[in-house]
């Protein structure tokens, strides 16, 4: 019977033919957990009578939301998740590494066809890799540890079909929030994209990790790009694993098919207070920024930062009044950003370069805002007090957008820079 890549993958894992609304107990493949989430499924594992996990080499974990230790609560959770991981032999990438989701493709720690579970909602980022990657809570968390497995009720799917070629200064933080604009809050709830189409093909690893990304942002439980030789060159190495067809039938099943031209997309800004409040840049052209933020798991990457540096050109610095932070991703990130002279090139302009990790992306560590403060980000998420105060504004953007904005203070139109 035709289906979609998400009943594909359970069907592969659970060893017979599943489609959509069946509720199934499925192997995960990995699962991650980190600083903020994972002390609670550690004490639920416990609670559940754990003594050891099931697969310590298939337990990812590490520390990104709060490092260094912003507290002492911070530092206590740290200590109590290396004891953990003494104690059952797990690797720990500590805080040495940087932000989980990209720390867990980066790694080869996601490949096509496989099951993967975080304790942390944008883990989708990893059907970037062909993946079915799914945030859940501590609770589930807890079971997947003791066990191995989970119950999942396999998700209907939306198939997006991307066309088109982006032009000057957009990309895919442009599509996703159009995306996101177009399908809404929850229109996909509990559902799984399946991104495919020439632009897809033709985008890189980085741009595809950005889609995957904020596929939970319109309700998806998984956000999947259709593995194709880019996915096969980029997981083979870094792992060792034979590549095979994984594709959706043009038969199957799907709840929706939406079909989109970027060719003459716009750059486009999540306006206050939610992720699907989409406009064109155009649109709230000129509103005041206190600050600008490139990076997180979702665009966090040296492609991102080359993107924010290529618009910050031979200007001398960014605008007066505006804190610019720039965090990469990661270690591998900031080390390749660091060897292609634009860490230096952003300390010149005037930004704060901090050491991989969340950054001001939850609003619990540094980089707050204040009452009535506006805050441009490149992260996934514009909820009130999502970034310091409830009284405070964040908009949504690209790297370019946000670079621009950067340099004239205000929220700016990249193309026109």
């Amino acid at each position: 019977m035709a289906a979609t890549i998400a009943e594909k993958i359970f069907s592969m894992k659970c060893g017979r033919s599943v489609r959509a609304g069946d509720v199934v107990m499925a192997p995960v493949d990995a699962a991650m957990i980190h600083d903020i989430t994972g002390p609670l499924a550690v004490r639920v594992f416990r609670e559940m009578g754990g003594e050891r996990v099931y697969d310590p080499e298939r337990i990812i974990m590490l520390f990104d939301h709060q490092v260094p230790a912003d507290s002492i609560p911070a530092a206590e959770n740290h200590v109590f998740m290396r004891q953990f991981a003494e104690e059952q032999g797990i690797h720990n990438y500590d805080l040495l590494e940087g932000v989980c989701h990209q720390v867990v493709m980066e790694k080869g720690r996601a490949a096509p066809g496989e099951i993967i579970v975080g304790t942390d909602s944008h883990t989708c980022t990893y059907g970037a890799a062909g993946a079915f990657a799914t945030g859940i809570g501590s609770t589930d968390m807890g079971f997947a540890l003791k066990f191995g497995a989970l119950y999942f009720r396999v998700p209907e799917s939306i198939l997006v079909e991307v066309e088109g070629a982006f032009g000057r200064r957009v990309g895919a933080k442009d599509l996703i929030l159009s995306l996101a604009g177009d399908i809404g809050a929850d229109g996909a709830t509990y559902m799984a994209l399946e991104f495919t189409g020439r632009a897809m093909r033709e985008m890189s690893m980085a741009g595809r990790m950005t889609c995957a990304n904020m596929a939970i942002e319109m309700g998806a439980k998984a956000g999947i790009v259709q593995p194709d030789a880019a996915t096969w060159d980029y997981v083979t190495a870094r792992r060792a694993i034979e590549p095979f067809d994984l594709a959706g039938d043009a038969d199957a099943g799907y709840r929706e098919r939406r079909r989109y031209d970027v060719t003459d997309l716009s750059p486009q800004v999540a306006v206050p207070h939610n992720v699907d409040n989409v406009v064109n840049v155009t649109d709230v052209a000129g509103t005041k920024v206190d600050q600008v933020f490139i990076g997180s798991c979702t665009n966090g990457r040296y492609e991102d930062l080359a993107e924010a540096a290529e618009v910050l050109g031979n200007a001398d610095a960014f605008a007066d009044g505006v804190r610019v932070i720039v965090i990469p991703a990661s270690r591998t990130e900031y080390l390749k950003s660091l060897r292609a002279g634009l860490i230096e090139r952003f300390v010149e302009a005037g930004a704060l370069v901090e050491a991989p990790c969340c950054g001001p992306c939850m609003g619990g560590a540094f980089g707050l805002l204040a009452p009535g403060e506006v805050s441009l980000s490149t992260s996934n998420r514009n909820f009130r007090g999502r970034q310091g105060s409830a009284q405070a504004s964040v908009y949504l953007s690209s790297p370019a957008t946000a670079a621009a904005s950067a340099l004239y203070g205000e929220i700016t139109d990249p193309r026109e820079v």
